[in-house]
């Protein structure tokens, strides 16, 4: 039996075939730009189970016509093609219902993260689980004291024979309501400096010792959590790498999730229509309906908002391929976050300046809609924070790609224990 990759032209034959036989539902579509948005796409539409449900379900589909992790070895559950047969399927599902929710973090960054330092048992577990739609993973990394410190985590895990049992909270758990496992990053021992004292380990989310609060945030959304652990027992089997060793684990997962969120990921599957934003409309669509479409200085920030479209669409290809060939570290991947918080950011500042006091005074009815644009605009320093911060990111880039001398560090090399926290 040959080995030999299907070509990509007889893949997107073979693809289409499938979609138009009714693989997959078609996406459905309006002329109103509020019920445009791709499902689950809304900051309210990702809060409820039953969208979650249709999620596996729409990812049982796609395994079983052939078409789930693309980009994944076969082994464990993928069809290990290459990214252009992934952006070829990408183009020909656009107009079809796809499970677009499961890409981040299960797919690209929990699952990737898996293949390249777990364990076969846990890849043919989680992988193979995450692609076949029985299994959803997300990720119990932040905590409270520690903003971008994630290396000063607090969470405890202590041996006892074959289990680890596991104290503490983690927060800003995306979407963790509606997974199944989590890759956790504890504390395993307090007497190293705090970077070599930390293991990742995979917890049950839905558990008896642990409790789980949902976090409203100021648009409405509840998409995040909040994890508090009590004597939560997991076998020691779910630990990932080795003991102690959970930093390297950690930073190869925040890698393909600095790679996912820039956009440069081969594990995410489908796409969603280009409306523009988060709110449903392009930047052109709001210029027309607040009739500043004719204005030369509205007309000069469309422009320069496709520019950097353009821009940030050939810095993923440019970065991609520059780590594809070895020939950026891994670390560039900060350069893709970077500009994935920084363009959306300033484009959303652009429809709220052209969008003017109809983003915060217009009624429900009519064109009301672009109320909406107000309300993302009080979430537009997500991008910033989600991923990591983007002064983490350009730490990131002075340090590791450019090599600039590393900042002052008061607990580098300090055991643990002894780092003063507080007052």
């Amino acid at each position: 039996m040959s080995d030999q990759i299907e070509s990509v032209e007889d893949f997107s034959a073979r693809a289409k075939a499938w979609l138009e036989a009714g693989g997959l539902p078609a996406r459905k579509t309006s002329a109103d730009p509020r019920e445009a948005r791709p499902q689950g796409d809304s900051e309210h539409e990702t809060d409820g189970l039953a969208l979650w449900q249709r999620q596996r379900e729409l990812q049982k589909m796609l395994f079983a016509g052939g078409f789930a992790g693309l980009c994944f070895p076969k082994e464990y559950g993928g069809q290990g093609l290459s990214r252009a047969h992934q952006a070829a399927f990408d183009d020909l599902s656009v107009n079809y219902e796809m499970p677009l929710l499961l890409n981040v973090p299960s797919l690209a960054i929990c699952s990737a993260m898996l293949l390249d330092m777990g364990t076969e048992e846990q890849k043919q577990k989680y992988v193979r689980g995450a692609i076949s739609g029985e299994l959803i993973l997300c990720q119990f990394l932040s905590e409270p004291s520690g903003g971008s410190d994630l290396a000063g985590l607090l969470t405890r895990a202590q041996r006892d024979g074959d289990t680890y049992i596991i104290n503490g909270q983690k927060t800003w758990s995306t979407n963790a309501f509606a997974a199944d496992f989590a890759t956790c990053l504890v504390r395993t021992d307090w007497d190293a400096p705090k970077h070599r004292g930390l293991s990742m380990i995979i917890v049950p989310v839905h558990d008896a010792a642990t409790h789980m609060n949902r976090v409203q945030m100021v648009n409405g959304s509840m998409e995040f959590c909040e994890e508090f652990f009590t004597d939560l027992v997991v076998p020691a089997e779910n630990l990932v790498g080795t003991e102690n060793d959970g930093w390297t684990v950690g930073q190869r997962q925040l890698f393909y999730e600095r790679q996912a969120v820039g956009g440069g990921s081969a594990y995410t599957s489908g796409r969603a229509p280009d409306r523009g934003s988060r709110t449903g409309l392009t930047i052109e669509e709001v210029a027309r309906k607040v009739g500043k479409d004719k204005d030369p200085a509205t007309r000069e920030l469309v422009g320069w908002a496709h520019a950097q479209d353009t821009v940030n669409h050939q810095l993923i290809k440019r970065i991609t391929v520059g780590m594809t060939s070895g020939e950026y570290p891994a670390m560039a991947s900060s350069m893709m976050r970077l500009a994935h918080a920084e363009i959306p950011q300033q484009k959303m500042d652009m429809m709220f300046d052209i969008a003017g006091d109809q983003a915060v005074t217009s009624l429900p009815e009519g064109d009301g809609f672009l109320k909406s644009i107000g309300v993302s605009y009080l979430m537009r320093q997500g991008a910033s924070l989600g991923g990591g911060s983007s002064e983490m990111s350009r730490n990131m880039i002075s340090e590791r790609v450019l090599m600039m001398p590393r900042e002052y560090a008061a607990d580098r090399d300090v055991p643990f224990k002894d780092v003063r926290r507080g007052r």
